[in-house]
């Protein structure tokens, strides 16, 4: 059994991006990795490494679902559309959620560690 976790925040987010970009099911098809900063650096604030955009077969009419932040300890994602749905399925996954009071609303995902990353994925899906 390997009792090791990752917990770095900055291989959750290339996790998460790596199942992003190279799964085609469950429409995971028509998300793209867009804005990515390959030279992020965590900060216990977040620094964005990346975000999560739609597309309809239109490259240049890309729709912004989330953006990803790094953290030291972990991942942050910040749903942008459809912070309803992201907030329920993620808490249906067990993932740490909670909203965040903006204009307009965003609904907060915390990936704590790379097992989790499916997880996040399958709050991705509810999102579409």
């Amino acid at each position: 059994m390997v009792e090791e976790r990752t917990t770095d925040g900055k291989r959750i987010a290339q996790l998460l991006s790596s199942e992003v970009s190279g799964r085609e099911d469950s429409g995971l098809d028509a998300l793209d990795v867009v804005n990515a900063d390959p030279d992020v650096e965590p900060s216990a604030d977040g620094e964005l490494a990346y975000e999560i955009g739609r597309t309809d077969g239109d490259a240049d009419d890309t729709e912004i679902l989330a953006a990803v932040y790094v953290q030291d300890d972990r991942a942050r994602i910040e749903f942008r559309e459809a912070v309803d749905a992201a907030a329920e399925a993620a808490e249906e996954a067990d993932l740490r959620v909670r909203p965040k009071a903006v204009r307009p609303p965003q609904t907060l995902v915390f990936v704590e560690d790379g097992a989790e990353v499916k997880r996040a994925t399958d709050v991705l899906v509810a999102v579409l």
